[in-house]
């Protein structure tokens, strides 16, 4: 596995449905373009809406893994 260089993160833990997309496409817009945004969720609807969310916006999908409960997405800024 590479590491990646996360320049913020964000504890989406426990926010339901629509909360941890809108939330994350908030706090992508504090980072620079090129840098990453960590961001730890728990609602599984995260699998469909970060995907979502990466097609409309200027948003890359580095990685995405399952840690339990917790599922942690690598979030690139690309504009």
């Amino acid at each position: 596995m590479t590491t990646i260089e996360v320049s913020r993160e964000f504890d989406a833990s426990g926010l339901r449905c629509p909360m941890p997309v809108l939330k994350a496409k908030k706090e992508i817009k504090e980072i620079e373009v090129g840098q990453v945004l960590k961001v730890i969720a728990t609602d599984v609807g995260t699998k469909k809406d970060f995907p979502s969310l990466a097609k409309r916006t200027g948003i890359e999908i580095l990685e995405m893994v399952e840690e339990g409960d917790r599922i942690i997405w690598y979030l690139k800024r690309t504009e």
